[in-house]
């Protein structure tokens, strides 16, 4: 059975997926949006929806100057230049209007915006913004779009429709998909195809093919790297080798293996000064836990055998805790952690150091050592061994805590191989001609480098997808340039 006759087919209906769809089919092209979901979105419904730009309303109106030159400049700092420059300067320069549009369509932001986020490491100006309701309020603005280009356009969408394939001809040149719709194989003729598939942080085996170590992710469970396995299918290249980075910590979840629990997780960046300190499965420190910068706890992260490490402390720590203080755990009050201890996967406690250690799975004499240690720099006033600064309290307050922490994936970093007009480049670095990538299947590398750039994925995202669909339009004009 074939279908033909769209001018681009486009792959994904999450953010980039959405925006690129929406804007070719405004422009007068035939668009086909398929989604293997049964809805619309992608990761904007577990996302917390940061956005960047250098320079906008909303920047002005707190009395912040900002461009997009600071902008590149935050990004090349953070990044240490190991971001993709072509496609960055592409986003500062268009992420202003991203976020003038969104205001211009009645976005609610968080009135804490802009700010500067610590989650990682941080921008020098406060220029991260998000709606009220996270990604949500990003994806009422771009469904709200599609609802009004498919009735007034000529543009359709498929759900629950998984594209299993890309058609070639015998030059090479992509020109349609095979879906799997309604339990049958669908053929469809197009154009342009754009793979706007998501990244592949709930596909365990590419993961731990890309990377060496094991899955423990929060990414959407849709992201199961659907677009990179089309583009290798076809020859694509994979940009973004070895960029991967952890984000620094984060508890199992209670239900799924392979999964952390990102809506309760332990907060380790200086908005909450440790108490605790960071031991290994030796029992061994490995860090100044009141280290300022992200970037560097997680590159010593990655040192660690399966990028595990526990938290370590007393219940006097847990007393400190919540409160209108900061919280050991998101959202956990001081008797929330003791009641969750011993019961919920990865949090341990025990009257004696040794206990609790045999509980977490730490070597015992190991752990001993290190807490001696670390009460003696703190009675000192000096870490010798890692120069801590912060020593508020010895760790000797039965019971004592032992908190899981695992580095995990939000993103993927690693993606199709680009040129600056969103052509997919095969190994040889020529285009693979009627294919097109936008969003995280290109890999978060491209657009923050070997790091993480607060608002630097769903920024280029839909920054990416108007141009994009601005340009697959303007493809059905007479006199445009193919």
């Amino acid at each position: 059975m074939a279908r033909a006759g769209y001018d681009a087919v486009v792959v994904g209906a999450g953010p980039a997926g959405l925006t690129c769809a929406v804007r070719a089919a405004r422009g007068g092209a035939r668009v086909l949006l398929v989604e293997k979901d049964r809805r619309t979105g992608g990761a904007l419904h577990l996302s917390g929806g940061h956005l960047s730009a250098g320079g906008t309303s909303l920047q002005r109106a707190a009395g912040i100057e900002d461009s997009p030159e600071l902008h590149l400049a935050d990004i090349q700092r953070i990044s240490n230049g190991t971001e993709r420059t072509d496609l960055v300067r592409l986003v500062v320069d268009e992420a202003p209007g991203v976020v003038e549009w969104l205001v211009g369509s009645g976005m609610a932001f968080d009135p804490e915006t802009p700010r500067i986020v610590y989650g990682h490491e941080p921008y020098e100006i406060p220029r991260t913004v998000y709606g009220v309701e996270g990604g949500l309020s990003v994806l009422q603005v771009l469904e709200a779009e599609l609802e009004e280009a498919r009735a007034a356009h000529d543009l359709t969408l498929w759900t629950n429709a998984p594209v299993t394939g890309l058609r070639t001809d015998d030059a090479g040149r992509v020109v349609g998909v095979e879906v799997y719709r309604d339990g049958d194989e669908v053929e469809i003729d197009a154009a342009v195809v754009v793979i706007a598939t998501g990244g592949y942080g709930a596909d365990a085996e590419l993961f731990t093919e890309r990377h060496g170590v094991e899955l423990v992710t929060v990414a959407s469970r849709t992201s199961t790297g659907d677009g990179i396995h089309l583009g290798r299918s076809v020859g694509a290249a994979i940009q973004g080798e070895g960029t991967y980075l952890p984000t620094f910590g984060g508890l199992p979840d209670p239900q799924a293996p392979h999964r952390a629990n990102w809506a309760e997780r332990l907060l380790l960046t200086v908005e909450r000064p440790p108490r605790e300190i960071y031991v290994d499965s030796t029992g061994s420190r490995w860090i100044a836990e009141d280290e300022p910068s992200i970037d560097v706890k997680e590159r010593a992260l990655t040192a660690l055998p399966d990028q595990v490490f526990w938290t370590v402390f007393d219940d006097d720590a847990v007393a400190d805790s919540g409160g209108g203080r900061p919280p050991i755990v998101l959202g956990w009050e001081a008797d929330d952690l003791r009641r969750h201890a011993n019961v919920r996967p990865g949090i341990h406690a025990a009257d004696t150091l040794e206990e609790v250690a045999a509980l977490a799975g730490i070597d015992p004499d190991g752990l001993v050592a290190a807490v001696a240690a670390y009460n003696r720099a703190v009675e000192a006033g000096v870490d010798e061994d890692f120069g801590r600064t912060h020593l508020p309290a010895p760790i000797a307050v039965p019971p004592y805590y032992a908190l899981h922490n695992q580095g995990i994936a939000v993103v993927t970093f690693d993606g199709l191989d680009i040129d600056d007009t969103f052509a997919v480049l095969d190994e040889a670095g020529a285009r693979i001609e009627g294919l097109f990538a936008i969003g995280e299947v290109i890999g978060a590398g491209a657009t923050c480098g070997n790091s993480f750039c607060s608002g630097m994925l769903l920024t280029p995202a839909l920054v990416f997808g108007r141009l994009l669909g601005e340009r697959l339009a303007a493809r059905q004009r007479p006199d445009a340039v193919r």
